[in-house]
């Protein structure tokens, strides 16, 4: 039996697949058929057809129903079967056959439209590895990981995945664990370390001892919990069926008090005839799959209706930190060069060497470097060292880009200020030694998002009422997206078991959606009530898991398909209670005997399409959440958010200026630094704040629906331009003087400092809140500072 079975289920499963399709062309073709010959005048022959089409619908509608029912629950297919039923009785075949064809519609667009599939876990099977490196002796030889046992010697290739957890044993190796914790910035890790299967060796050939079989390891417990997290969850509940829990009953007790009280079967046929769901069957899944149309022209790919039903009235997110939150890649945000050296000259020589570098801070720094249009110059003679950096020969001089010995970095005062900046911004350090002699330090780490701080307030408004954030990072970096983003919750160092566990946690009290880009956060997205993906640069086994993939990359999509999600389900609702009401009407005329059969279902007919052509009002989205930017608007927006990209990497002459007075009060070169830092200031700063107070915000009081939008912006132009005056006066009263009076010194330190705070938080306010209106991902420039007196202008 179980052979027949193991034989018969492929052929169910195909048969099961063409099924919808294949009854609406079956009904489609009917209709039209039977059609054309009633035109024809062939009367007899039309309704046959018509008959035949309805018989066609009648069978798996009752196995529709019966599935149904074994569920626990009646739907709107027990009407579609009565009503089917009651035409061919009353012999209404042209009723019939067009709620034969509504039917196949609307299982068909159900079936386009249904969530909560069983996951597909290629991806994640995919990635795990296959085979190991054994080390017996001095022989090397490869054999499937399942044959790994505890105790055994590993030897790790570079590039390849550590195929069971254990620990190292020989050297220093540099591990990318992004595929289990999601941080992009490789680790390393010593002899006696333990290192967890899944994660890919990024630097030279290491050797470990397994401690764990490959079925106990770690990747194969995500794959584990990929699969339990998909498999609980219950498909969601059909819209039209949970209207249908008590339209059903009421439209088979008019249908019963008519029969009851006439004695007709026709009444009460007719009854059924105008109670036919189709307002249901179409008018809910005509919406959503309109929905979702709109949302893929957004770029955000809705796996079905179910899916997007439930994210309409999602109250609980759950996101994780990196490549969601944050741009998921290192940036480098400060440039430090040595006392008497130029920002420049570091810059180009690290970049030069880091050309011949695969590590993830090396691309970021050549990125910077070409960003800032610096010619590169090719290195020889390049050599890299796993978990020491990279080094090489540059214009015949010794260039080394990496880490320094302990002892180098407490060698001068300013790389203690470096050391201790970077801790309290958690970045990343590259050091750069030109023969021999420390000339600087390259400050890197993973942004925040600019769309992120908007989106975030955009989904409270869409009714989130709980933002969670989990991540594999540490608390301290964790915490301050935290409280940047206005979070209610955050879980630091979360493995994947632990984000398993978190979100089933969320998802026991309310409707939670789960955002992510990793592997490591593929099980947490199956186990969510919607799992959302950013697709773009996420892995596949994320995007595979989820409901909702971003395609673009941007998580103010998410936003967006929430909005979508609102409005197509607020149609769908107005469209089926609308028609249900239109309907219940109907039963009522038709149960006092003023409506027959046939007229009935003509006027169902009209129900039918006023509901759909209703529901194809969810394509054009809500029109209150729209926000059309004139083209001269958008013009206006790229010029200034390019304006901002050069003028950010000269704001550090304000805080040079504020140091070198701090340090040395009495030093003409401090004066001079201070004349440097207002020249900037009225000279450039000024005249873009007065262009953006004169022809941007005008531009965007329309869009953003009154000028009050930008007030609090206008009124920080306006101490900006006070603090600049103030600093004019006291260089006024010091070329008078010939120098600063020591009553000075204070006042201008307190206007120097704070004008670069305020600009620095100016400029943010400004990217967050308008140049991310544009449809362009205007992702900010890498944040780039400098060290010495000297301007770094960038495009």
């Amino acid at each position: 039996m179980s052979q027949v079975t193991t034989a018969v289920r492929p052929w169910l499963n195909r048969l099961a697949r063409w099924l919808e399709p294949s009854l609406v062309a079956v009904t489609v073709t009917g209709l039209a058929v039977g059609g054309i010959l009633w035109l024809a005048g062939v009367r007899d022959a039309a309704d046959a057809v018509w008959a035949a089409t309805t018989a066609v619908a009648f069978v798996p509608a009752v196995c529709w129903m019966i599935a149904t029912l074994v569920k626990g629950r009646a739907g709107v297919d027990l009407i579609a079967v009565l009503s089917l039923a009651g035409t061919i009785l009353v012999h209404e075949y042209l009723a019939g056959a067009l709620i034969a064809v509504m039917l196949a519609g609307g299982r068909a667009l159900d079936a386009a439209a249904e969530g909560r599939a069983a996951r597909d876990l290629r991806a994640l099977l995919d990635r795990a590895p296959r085979s190991a490196r054994r080390r017996v002796g001095d022989e090397v030889t490869v054999i499937a990981v399942d044959e790994v046992v505890v105790g055994d010697v590993l030897v790790v290739a570079a590039g390849a995945a550590v195929p069971v957890d254990g620990r190292i044993t020989d050297t220093v190796a540099v591990l990318d664990e992004s595929a289990l914790t999601g941080e992009p910035l490789q680790v390393e890790r010593g002899p006696g370390e333990p290192v967890r299967s899944g994660v890919v060796n990024a630097g030279a050939v290491f050797e470990m001892r397994a401690t764990a079989t490959a079925a106990d390891s770690t990747y194969a417990g995500i794959v584990r919990l990929a699969e339990q997290a998909g498999a609980e969850n219950a498909p969601v509940v059909r819209l039209a069926d949970r209207y249908a829990a008590w339209f059903l009953p009421l439209a088979l007790l008019v249908a019963a008090a008519a029969y009851l009280a006439s004695g007709s079967a026709v009444r009460a046929v007719a009854v059924l005839v105008v109670a036919t769901p189709c307002p249901l069957l179409l008018a809910a899944p005509v919406a959503i799959v309109s929905g979702l149309s709109r949302a893929s022209r957004m770029g955000v790919l809705v796996r079905g209706g179910g899916a997007l039903e439930s994210l309409g009235h999602a109250t609980t997110l759950v996101m994780d930190k990196t490549g969601t939150l944050t741009a998921g890649r290192p940036r480098v945000v400060e440039v430090v060069a040595a006392p008497g050296r130029e920002v420049t000259a570091v810059l180009r020589v690290a970049a030069s060497v880091d050309q011949m570098s695969p590590h993830v801070l090396a691309e970021a720094i050549v990125t910077e470097a070409l960003d800032r249009r610096l010619d590169l110059l090719a290195p020889s003679d390049v050599t890299e060292q796993a978990g020491r950096g990279v080094r090489g020969t540059v214009d015949g001089r010794r260039v080394e880009v990496g880490k320094l010995p302990d002892a180098m970095l407490t060698a001068a005062e300013w790389t203690r200020a470096v050391v201790n900046r970077a801790g309290l911004d958690s970045a990343a350090i590259a050091w750069v030694v030109v023969d021999g002699e420390l000339a600087g330090a390259i400050l890197l780490r993973d942004p925040l998002r600019r769309h992120a701080p908007r989106t975030v307030r955009r989904l409270r408004r869409a009714g989130l009422r709980r933002l969670v954030m989990l991540t594999g990072d540490r608390p301290e970096p964790a915490r301050e997206v935290a409280t940047v983003l206005g979070l209610d919750e955050v879980y630091a160092g979360q493995t994947p078991a632990d984000k398993v566990a978190a979100v089933r946690r969320e998802r026991e009290s309310a409707v939670a959606v789960m955002v992510g880009d990793g592997v490591n956060d593929a099980p947490a997205l199956a186990a969510a009530t919607v799992g959302v993906a950013m697709g773009a640069r996420g892995s596949t086994a994320s995007s595979e898991a989820a409901d909702v993939v971003l395609t673009t990359d941007r998580l103010d999509r998410l936003a967006d398909a929430m909005d979508t999600a609102h409005w197509s389900r607020h149609i769908a609702v107005q469209s089926a209670v609308a028609g249900m009401s239109l309907s219940l009407l109907a039963m009522i005329v038709a149960a006092v005997g003023l409506l027959p059969p046939a007229a009935g279902a003509l006027l169902q007919e009209g129900i039918d399409i006023a509901v759909i052509l209703n529901a194809l009002r969810a394509l054009r989205g809500n029109p209150a959440t729209r926000l059309e930017l004139r083209t001269a608007t958008e013009q206006l927006l790229h010029r200034f958010a390019g304006e901002h990209d050069t003028l950010r990497d000269t704001l550090t002459l304000l805080r040079a200026a504020a140091d070198e007075l701090a340090d040395h009060p009495h030093d003409p070169a401090a004066l001079t630094a201070v004349r440097a830092a207002h020249r900037f200031l009225t000279e450039e700063l000024l005249p873009h704040e007065q262009a953006e107070e004169t022809q941007l915000y005008p531009a965007l009081a329309g869009p953003l629906g009154s000028g009050e939008a930008t007030a609090t912006m206008s009124r920080t132009h306006a101490e900006i331009q006070r603090l600049t005056t103030r600093i004019g006066t006291h260089l006024d009263l010091a070329n008078g003087a010939g120098h600063l009076d020591p009553d000075q010194t204070d006042d201008l330190l307190a206007c120097l400092y704070g004008l670069y705070t305020l600009l620095r938080l100016h400029f943010l306010q400004e990217e967050e809140n308008y140049f991310t209106l544009t449809d362009d991902d205007l992702e900010p420039a890498t944040t780039t500072t400098v060290s010495d007196s000297g301007r770094s202008r960038r495009r």
